[in-house]
């Protein structure tokens, strides 16, 4: 069992390999594991090292990988000749505080700097991986949000871990410190018009309105003939809108983390009129209380006065209007769409004569009978203009091109893509990628001399994203015209190098190569 752990890369990749080779050596015919628990960078000098061992010993196994490190061997073939297994990582939320609560899942504080979403299905695995990509494009969109970087083992469940450092959510915040309920408001607000401005590209997330027909089919089915079919006309009005909607909007769902408003819980989002939203906000601090008030405070940890209160300031300072007739014509849009979710939920549960939800249904339906007979349109609309991100200028250092400067570099590469909240996935590729375009020009540009090299780093595009720019005066050589390596050989037949290349060429969104005025100009771009 050889322990493989921190990273392997240029820097140290000759010292492992000589050191696995002694360990190999001192157990002459042992079966070889490589247990990669603590390993958290490779590169394609690392690569080379594990195809050495792999040449001398066939039954090479290679276990707890973590994700990351996983898409590394996978992308590049070894996955097929090796037997490399993936690992998540057990976590226990005993003694840990719920923070934030939606409709998959309850988040907990694990520690200081992390937190863990927990689902309820046991089988949550494919969710999982769907929430972190709709999360990932929310963020490429302009929405600030929180990206899980792990996904962990939580008892026989699935937990996604998130970095939020020190967060509270605006829930915590409204029970604890009363006299920030107007930040709370004013900042709750703020995140639901950037939600709602943000148009997303077409078949990027599913249409709400689809969802809310189905559900508006379903309630009418208990509902006296015209209202029903009034509801049924009322949801198929509603035309297309390609605008973001989260869809569980509420305050144990906006966290503060330092300085930074974060959204969480991203598996509901999707787009569609507004207006969806607000009704499920309806719910939220009202509609779900209304046979029992004081339920409101184990769902949002505050008391049923403080929730009204939100609501009713909330609406205006949303609508940006105090003409009392048009706020109050929306409530009830907003109550005909809240109140038919939440008949349609039981209904669709079966459970809507159950003893213990009679009482609500009778309740919820009776209150969707009143603002179906208010209102003619569900149609709001409205749609907020979301402020541009300001592109950052482009930013560039100088360096000897040599080996040793190759954490300088990195440095200053992941420092601009930190500030601007570059996913840790994607800064990994990047890292992986800058470090084989810097280690090429160090070794073979000047080779056997010395020169110089520029990095230069430029942040912002449409989707967001980063540039960089590797400049040098070497000899001309164009990297990318070196053919690719064949990664589906064996290890006996797979020839040494050429994966660096090749990992920049399939991790980065778009590579170009130049000859300038005696500069070799290569550029990595990478969305994120």
């Amino acid at each position: 069992m050889v322990e493989l752990a921190g990273r392997i890369d240029s820097g140290n990749s000759a010292e492992t390999e000589k050191e696995i080779n002694e360990l190999i050596a001192a157990h002459p015919g042992a079966k070889v594991v490589f247990d990669a628990e603590d390993l958290e960078y490779i590169s394609s000098a690392g690569l080379r090292v594990l195809l050495h061992v792999r040449k001398g010993n066939p039954s090479l196994k290679i276990i707890n990988v973590r994700n990351d490190v996983y898409e590394v061997f996978e992308m590049t073939g070894f996955s097929q000749m090796i037997d490399i297994e993936k690992a998540f990582r057990k976590v226990s939320i005993e003694g840990c505080e719920m923070i934030g609560r939606g409709a998959n899942g309850a988040v907990y504080r694990i520690d200081n700097d992390t937190v863990v979403k927990v689902y309820y299905d046991p089988d949550a695995f494919d969710d999982i991986q769907n929430e972190r990509e709709v999360a990932r494009l929310a963020l490429i969109l302009g929405v600030p949000t929180a990206i899980s970087y792990e996904i962990v083992r939580v008892g026989e469940g699935y937990g996604s871990v998130f970095e939020l450092l020190n967060a509270e959510s605006f829930a915590k915040i409204l029970a604890e410190k009363p006299d920030k309920f107007e930040w709370c408001l004013e900042e709750f607000t703020k995140m639901l018009k950037i939600i709602h401005g943000t148009e997303v590209p077409e078949g990027k997330l599913p249409d709400m309105r689809e969802m809310m027909c189905e559900r508006a089919m379903l309630t009418s089915r208990d509902l006296p003939h015209e209202q029903a079919v009034k509801l049924r006309r009322l949801f198929d009005e509603i035309p297309f809108n390609n605008h973001m909607v989260h869809g569980d909007y509420h305050s144990k769902n906006l966290e503060l983390a330092g300085d930074e408003v974060l959204l969480i819980d991203m598996d509901t989002l999707s787009v569609g009129d507004p207006i969806f939203e607000l009704g499920f906000i309806y719910n939220a601090y009202v509609g779900f209380y209304d046979v029992d008030p004081d339920s409101v405070l184990e769902f949002q940890g505050y008391d049923y006065e403080t929730t009204i209160r939100f609501w009713k300031e909330f609406l205006p300072k949303y609508l940006e209007t105090d003409d009392e007739e048009y706020i109050r014509k929306v409530e009830d849009m907003a109550r005909v769409v809240g109140y038919t979710r939440l008949v349609g939920m039981l209904i669709n549960k079966g459970i809507q004569d159950e003893p213990d939800h009679r009482k609500e249904y009778e309740c919820w339906k009776a209150k969707l009978a009143e603002a179906l007979e208010r209102t003619d349109s569900l149609m709001l609309g409205q749609v907020f203009a979301k402020p541009d991100a300001p592109a950052g200028a482009a930013e560039e250092i100088e360096v000897e091109a040599s080996v040793d400067k190759l954490p300088e570099v990195l440095g200053f590469i992941d420092g601009h893509l930190e500030a601007a909240g570059c996913p840790l996935k994607a800064m990994m590729q990047i890292d992986v990628a800058a470090e084989e375009i810097f280690v090429n020009i160090a070794n073979y540009a000047y080779a056997p001399d010395k020169g110089k090299a520029i990095i230069r780093v430029e942040l912002g595009g449409d989707p967001p994203g980063v540039v960089i720019t590797f400049i040098d005066w070497g000899m001309h050589y164009d990297p990318l015209a070196k053919e690719d390596p064949d990664v589906t050989l064996s290890a006996e037949e797979r020839k040494i190098g050429g994966l660096g290349v090749f990992l920049v060429k399939n991790t980065m969104d778009d590579i170009t190569y130049n000859y300038e005025d005696g500069k070799n100009i290569l550029t990595l771009k990478k969305n994120f």
